[in-house]
């Protein structure tokens, strides 16, 4: 939703590039997600989404929310009354304390305080997430509360922690693979890497796992 959508240059003219993308999305009966990369943008596409795009295309569009903000649990209620689906994950970009949880526990307890409102109340939510643990309490959950698995998806990057994604698939749930396309995939990967230090163990932890994995097949 920034510069290459035209958010950074008017409204006018973003909201007339996704409506475009979105009628597309409507003839190839497919579906879009809008992401925010800082929450610089989070409420002006938030609000765009639920003004705009939402009453135009309600079956193609949907949100990304980030766990590390605090307004995520606010944002979950609203998309969950209005009946959007959301693809929740942590986020990965630095953000300053005043607006984001600082701690790491803090982050994932909200994930999983949103998550587990997500599957009782959401519309087909994406739990999008590598964290064993998280997807340990997420299968708990559902569990608990007989959730059928058709009611939601995992979601993971391509390449990263595949032998999760193949355990999740042969125990019966869904899973949806991101794969980052396009001339700008390796400048967004630098950003991920650039603001957020941890994710260059996360990547290189999961190149190393997945190089054991193929050396021990």
């Amino acid at each position: 939703m920034r510069a290459r959508l035209g958010l950074d240059i008017s409204e006018d003219l973003c909201v007339a590039n996704v409506l475009d993308v979105l009628a597309r999305a409507r003839d190839y009966r497919t579906f879009v997600r809008l992401d925010m990369e800082s929450s610089a943008y989070t409420e002006r596409t938030l609000r765009l989404f639920h003004e705009r795009f939402l009453p135009a295309y309600p079956a193609h569009v949907g949100i990304v929310l980030q766990s590390y903000l605090y307004r995520t649990e606010a944002d979950v209620a609203r998309a969950i009354e209005a009946r959007v689906r959301v693809r929740l994950c942590k986020g990965a970009y630095k953000e300053p304390p005043a607006v984001a949880f600082p701690s790491k526990s803090d982050v994932d307890a909200n994930y999983l305080q949103c998550m587990r409102r997500l599957l009782r109340e959401g519309t087909y939510p994406g739990i999008a997430t590598h964290d064993e643990r998280l997807l340990r309490e997420a299968k708990a959950f559902v569990a608990s509360e007989r959730i059928d698995a058709t009611r939601f998806e995992f979601q993971m990057l391509y390449g990263v922690r595949r032998d999760l994604q193949m355990a999740l698939v042969a125990q019966g749930y869904r899973v949806r693979v991101y794969v980052p396309f396009g001339t700008q995939w390796y400048p967004y990967l630098m950003r991920r890497l650039a603001e957020r230090p941890a994710n260059v163990f996360f990547i290189a932890g999961s190149v190393l796992r997945e190089a054991a994995r193929r050396h021990s097949a």
